[in-house]
């Protein structure tokens, strides 16, 4: 039988009121998404591919959560995970993710990039690339031109990079951001490592915003994710695109070796 098999998680919708911000619809959001997470666990799907949700909607139902990705790493208890957006030969893993500029500065630390580094060269080696160069953004402007602009990537990031060389990671840096990504273009680059959440984001999206896939690395499921939001604005109206959800599942296909 040809069709698609939808999964009741035992939890009925809130009306269908298109573009609205509903505490209900953010509760729904929330309690399927743990009913998804668990089936994963349970071995009933090999991947998981989630549509946007409202931050402020599933505050308003009195969640802690800032989106997908905590809630699914407090549940599959894991410690050392990274966002990314995959775009095609495009792709940016991120150190930190959902966090003010101010406090992305503060938690850098050169654990916290090696780790990362990790992550990424991990997930290159599941998707069996042939190669898997990984490019380091610096945080500075000219990545602290030696110091003048700032220390971190003397004493933060170059030994991170150091300590991911000794583990025979092909990985480089750091690179100044307002370049590295056109060199990626260029196919110089498999991915690059970004510092804080706009680092990444914002190239990716400039290149490849109907393309773009968030994905949650370094958790024990597969979980990827359209790069985009909810768009209350146009919601209802028939005009959204779904390319980057197609492109999610297509990529969680082949993170999951389908």
């Amino acid at each position: 039988v040809e069709g698609v098999p939808v999964w009741d998680a035992g939890i009925a919708a809130p009306p269908y009121r298109p573009g609205v911000l509903d505490p209900e619809a953010g509760r729904c959001a929330v309690e399927w998404l743990v009913a998804a997470v668990k089936l994963v666990q349970a071995g009933g799907a090999a991947g998981l591919v989630t549509c946007p949700l409202n931050k402020e909607g599933i505050h308003r139902a009195g969640y802690p959560w800032q989106g997908h990705t905590d809630l699914i790493a407090a549940m599959t208890g894991t410690k050392d995970y990274a966002m990314s957006v995959f775009a095609d030969d495009m792709r940016a893993v991120h150190v930190s993710a959902h966090l003010s500029l101010r406090d992305a500065i503060a938690v850098l630390s050169t654990e916290r990039i090696l780790t990362t580094i990790q992550i990424a060269d991990d997930a290159l080696a599941r998707m069996k690339l042939p190669r898997r160069r990984i490019a380091v953004a610096g945080l500075n402007p000219h990545a602290g031109e030696a110091g003048a602009f700032g220390r971190e990537e003397i004493e933060i990031i170059a030994p991170a990079i150091d300590a991911a060389r000794r583990e025979g990671i092909d990985c480089s840096g750091p690179h100044p951001a307002d370049t590295v990504f056109r060199r990626m273009a260029a196919g110089e680059f498999d991915v690059v490592v970004a510092l804080y959440h706009d680092q990444g984001h914002i190239p990716l999206k400039l290149v490849a915003m109907e393309r773009g896939v968030n994905v949650t690395l370094g958790i024990p499921i597969v979980r990827t994710s359209v790069d985009h939001g909810t768009a209350y604005d146009i919601a209802g109206t028939g005009t959204a695109s779904e390319e980057s959800l197609c492109c999610a599942i297509d990529l969680a296909a082949r993170l999951a070796g389908g």
